[in-house]
């Protein structure tokens, strides 16, 4: 699904990644230091007192652990949006998502009519190496039937992951196959890739997409530059839309490989949290190669990070819309029963000064959570004159220009959204996920012929031959869209790249997608301007 033309699906996005980090605030414990005294009568949690009588004297029976974890998430939604609480249960999962690994099968799935289908299936995985292939259907766990109405992501991932050598069977439902097959697949683990695709888009130009900042991005980003140089890129375009952000250490090792010796690439205070500062130390890779840096207002955290140190050190240029504006640091506790806090310590600056989180009032994180929709409604995303920043937080970067703090980074060169093949019909059919259930049907009813198409070149080639989007049409139009050949029209071309990368990525992976998704997108064109400038 497109982000480009859904500003509300974005931000239910925004909200669930919010979701993980605003959490539930458990009751500070014994490993946390409590030297406030606010929580504690004689020695004792106010809190463990409070639930004890309840326990003991309350009318009816009620679940107090399920309460002291209510009553300390409110007490913690009072310090800033982005402190939270993160339960036993679900700490693996989070930590998860910035780790270098995760156990599991190794298959990357979608659920659609009520059934789990495999899109992918990791190379030298788990599943590929009992014969599992994209386009397999699991419709059996553990010998118990999994399908249906109730099936959800969550459901299927604590199924299906689980500790290094553990076993599950699944009953598998493969086309042109009528019995139900078997297999029983040992657990492993399965790396977690940050950098989703790294290709040159250009002669001469690498192209390098970071979709999180976790324990490996660094290393994967190295691998990426060499591969990249030697391929014959001098100049990189790095991509860090839609980027939330991860770890601190990764965003300043990658900014170290452009800046020169001495150069500040972030620093960092709290009130128990001394200073901080982090400079290059000349060593890196690329300090004389011209850079561009795609954000947007979904780059948050560490993003903001790599991209305030490439602007305030005048070392590349900046192409897209504001970022974010998250500029605090959370440390993580981890607390006696398996649970963690994840506490805001300090806040970062940019090597000019500057501060760039976003005003936010303590206790009131729905407003801070709809700041993106009031930017949308202010016009932001596509007027660079309609942005709401204040002007009095004026900083100067390395080489003298003028930036300003206290609300995201603006880009060096502003791009607005593009809104001109958007119709009803197509939002349409990018909500109800339409774009998407085609491609995958008709990849899994093709996949003989398609994989013998090794690039998306010859891939697209070939569907432009088949005039796939007629199919479409009378695909959706079964699901009660009804065709409107004005829109239709007028959203021609913007369907058809979608159905196009989708296909392709069904059956090439992401390097069959992003190379075909960006042809023409305009953030991109004009990072390709930029470079290509002499300027």
């Amino acid at each position: 699904m497109n982000k480009k033309y859904l500003l509300l699906a974005s931000v239910v996005l925004l909200s669930a990644i919010g979701g993980l980090l605003l959490g539930n605030l458990l009751a500070r414990r014994a490993n946390i230091s409590n030297s406030s005294g606010l929580f504690s009568t004689h020695g004792r949690s106010k809190v463990d007192e409070l639930l004890s009588i309840i326990k003991n004297q309350y009318v009816d029976t009620v679940d107090t652990k399920a309460m002291s974890e209510a009553l300390l998430s409110d007490a913690v939604s009072q310090l800033d949006p982005h402190s939270v609480y993160i339960p036993a249960a679900d700490l693996a999962d989070v930590n998860s998502e910035l780790e270098g690994s995760f156990s599991g099968i190794g298959v990357q799935f979608n659920i659609q009519n009520d059934t789990i289908m495999i899109v992918s299936v990791v190379s030298g995985g788990p599943s590929e190496k009992v014969g599992l292939l994209a386009g397999d259907r699991i419709i059996q766990v553990n010998d118990s039937a999994f399908v249906g109405k109730n099936i959800t992501n969550e459901r299927v991932m604590k199924k299906l992951r689980g500790p290094a050598n553990t076993k599950v069977k699944l009953g598998i439902r493969r086309l042109g196959t009528h019995e139900i097959l078997h297999y029983n697949i040992i657990r492993g683990d399965i790396p977690v890739n940050s950098v989703d695709i790294a290709y040159m888009i250009q002669p001469g130009i690498g192209f390098i997409k970071v979709s999180k900042f976790a324990s490996t991005t660094y290393s994967e980003f190295l691998n990426a530059i060499a591969n990249l140089k030697n391929k014959g890129a001098k100049k990189f375009i790095i991509d860090l839309r839609e980027n939330s952000g991860g770890f601190m250490d990764q965003a300043i090792n990658m900014v170290n490989e452009f800046l020169p010796e001495g150069r500040v690439i972030v620093y960092s205070k709290g009130r128990a949290y001394p200073r901080s500062e982090a400079k290059a130390d000349g060593k890196g890779s690329c300090i004389n190669t011209p850079i561009v840096v795609l954000i947007d207002e979904f780059s948050a955290s560490a993003s903001e990070i790599f991209s305030g140190a490439i602007q305030d050190n005048d070392r590349g240029i900046l192409v897209g819309r504001r970022t974010f504006g998250k500029g605090l640091v959370q440390q993580q506790f981890d607390l006696g029963d398996g649970s963690a806090l994840r506490l805001t310590v300090a806040r970062y600056y940019t090597p000019s000064g500057r501060c760039i989180q976003k005003p936010y009032v303590k206790g009131n994180s729905d407003a801070y959570e709809m700041d993106i929709l009031n930017r949308f409604n202010h016009g932001e995303f596509y007027s660079k004159d309609s942005i709401h920043i204040s002007k009095k937080l004026k900083y100067k970067t390395f080489g003298g220009r003028t930036v300003y703090g206290g609300g995201g980074i603006m880009p060096d060169v502003f791009v607005p959204r593009d809104t001109t093949e958007f119709t009803p019909y197509l939002n349409k059919v990018i909500n109800y996920g339409y774009i998407y259930q085609y491609a995958f049907q008709y990849a899994d009813q093709n996949r003989e012929k398609l994989k013998a198409l090794k690039t998306w070149m010859p891939l697209v080639a070939y569907l432009q031959k088949r005039n796939i989007l007629n199919d479409f049409i009378n695909f959706v139009a079964k699901k009660g869209v009804k065709p409107d050949m004005k829109q239709i029209s007028i959203s021609r071309r913007f369907i058809e790249i979608q159905l196009e990368a989708y296909i392709s990525r069904t059956v090439l992976g992401d390097n069959g997608f992003y190379p075909l998704l960006y042809k023409d997108d305009k953030t991109v064109t004009k990072a390709l301007e930029v470079l290509h400038s002499k300027k």
